[in-house]
């Protein structure tokens, strides 16, 4: 990968390769999950989160099959079938999983190995057979003079094993040799047990990533799975070569969205809700028929019904529009709770913020938070008027109904129905302009310039 960052660490459609073989493995409902990990583990767990994964360090003096081995040790005497995944198959489904899973337990097989074909096989192990076409070995790459012109039926690395024939295999494996590999179990469980290939439907499930070539492949396949699980939906996409949308988004039907539109991480779209382009939204609730304009970013953000949002509008964490909010352009959230109606329209930033329905702020207003210290959270109440360039310093609370006045800067508590204003009073000298050109042509003489 040419990287410092461990493999599994790397992303595709927004989720590390350990994230996403750990959501697969989840599905499944596992009794128990183990995570073998190795030199990065400092790196790795992290990544891992609140997850009820067993963590299994290993050694690279020792082979996988004594990984293996350790990792079993001390785990449940009735389980029935260990699976075992690689951390590196970012297309690998649940569905094929449960194939393989039940396939091993309808018969009885001591292994179930999930193969596949890629089209360029030449760098794969393959999976050997007898002449009665069972399964014998697994083999390394076949040299390039004995390459068959048709796809080889290649080891993914992905198994189903029973228990007891997988303990009983790993360890004369581990007793011949400490540094025996998990491949090898396939040729010990195939002299008198019973081993079983099962094929991929689609190859690229068991691929795995081995490089940088391969991470930009999958992101492309996890890609058109995305758009193809959108339509699916009931969802438009306009121009999917354009369009992003990770595994975890779900979409209702009529959604439409735009080109080059980036939906993250746990975002939902509500029917009929609409996307425009150059949007990214991540972890993000959009209501139904709800709009988000062009140039947008959305994070961590709940979009209420019929709410509408931009352009050039940047929603930030634990922003709350409800119903019929609008929030305009180059218009800023944090933190913040617009109820039913609210609407602000131009330039403004609101962070730590409550706003009453149907209120109005205006242009430039800006919620002064932070202190230096600590954030504090200014309240406006339902139907009141914020005029345009004003600050509200909070901690503070402007009434229900109440006014303040075109850039006021406002520091005390605003009483329901009052009006507040911190303006100077204006001053209006006339004649003003004539006696100050006169002034400075007496200096200069008429037309002239005078130094600046």
């Amino acid at each position: 990968m040419r990287s410092t960052i461990p493999l599994v660490l790397h992303r595709v459609a927004g989720r590390t390769l350990i994230e996403t073989i750990l959501d697969t493995a989840e599905s499944l409902s596992p009794s128990q999950l183990v995570l073998l990990l190795g030199a990065s583990r400092g790196q790795i767990e992290p990544a891992i989160g609140g997850r009820r994964v067993s963590i299994v360090e290993t050694n690279t003096r020792e082979g996988s099959a004594r990984w293996l081995l350790s990792a079993l040790e001390g785990k449940s005497s009735d389980l029935e079938s260990v699976l075992v995944l690689p951390a590196d198959a970012p297309n690998l489904t649940p569905d094929t999983l449960r194939r393989l899973i039940a396939r091993q337990r309808a018969a009885r097989l001591d292994l179930a190995l999930l193969s596949f074909r890629p089209p360029d096989s030449a760098e794969w192990n393959r999976i050997t057979r007898d002449r009665s076409g069972r399964v014998r070995a697994i083999a390394p790459p076949a040299e390039r003079s004995a390459r068959a012109t048709r796809p080889v039926e290649a080891h993914s690395g992905i198994y189903c094993f029973r228990r007891p024939a997988l303990e009983q295999a790993l360890r004369r494996l581990v007793e011949r040799n400490p540094r025996a590999d998990l491949t090898e179990t396939v040729e010990v469980l195939s002299r008198g047990g019973k081993v079983e290939a099962l094929e991929a439907e689609d190859w690229r499930e068991a691929w795995s990533v081995r490089t940088r070539r391969e991470l930009a492949a999958a992101e492309e396949i996890a890609h058109r799975h995305g758009i193809e699980r959108a339509l699916d939906a009931g969802a438009t996409v306009i121009d999917p070569s354009t369009t992003r949308i990770d595994a975890t988004v779900s979409i209702e039907p009529d959604s439409v969205i735009h080109p080059f539109v980036v939906l993250q991480g746990r975002t939902s779209l509500q029917s009929g809700c609409e996307i425009h382009s150059f949007t990214r939204v991540a972890d993000s609730r959009v209501g139904t028929g709800a709009v988000v304009f062009p140039h947008c970013d959305v994070e961590g953000a709940a979009i209420g019904e019929r709410a509408r949002v931009g352009p050039f509008a940047r929603l930030r964490p634990g922003t709350v529009l409800d119903a019929d909010v609008r929030v305009g352009n180059f218009v800023e959230t944090k933190e913040a709770a617009l109820r039913r109606g609210v609407k602000a329209l131009h330039l403004s930033y609101l962070g730590d913020v409550e706003i009453g329905a149907e209120s109005n702020i205006g242009a430039g207003v800006i919620t002064c938070n932070y202190d230096g210290y600590v954030k504090n959270r200014t309240v406006v109440g339902p139907g009141a008027f914020i005029g345009s360039d004003s600050q509200l310093v909070a901690p503070v609370t402007v009434g229900e109904g109440a006014y303040v006045g075109a850039g006021s800067t406002i520091t005390e508590d605003v009483p329901p129905g009052a009006l507040s204003l911190t303006r100077a009073p204006q001053k209006n000298k006339e004649g003003w302009v004539a006696k100050r050109r006169a002034s400075r042509e007496s200096k200069t003489g008429p037309g002239g310039s005078g130094s600046r």
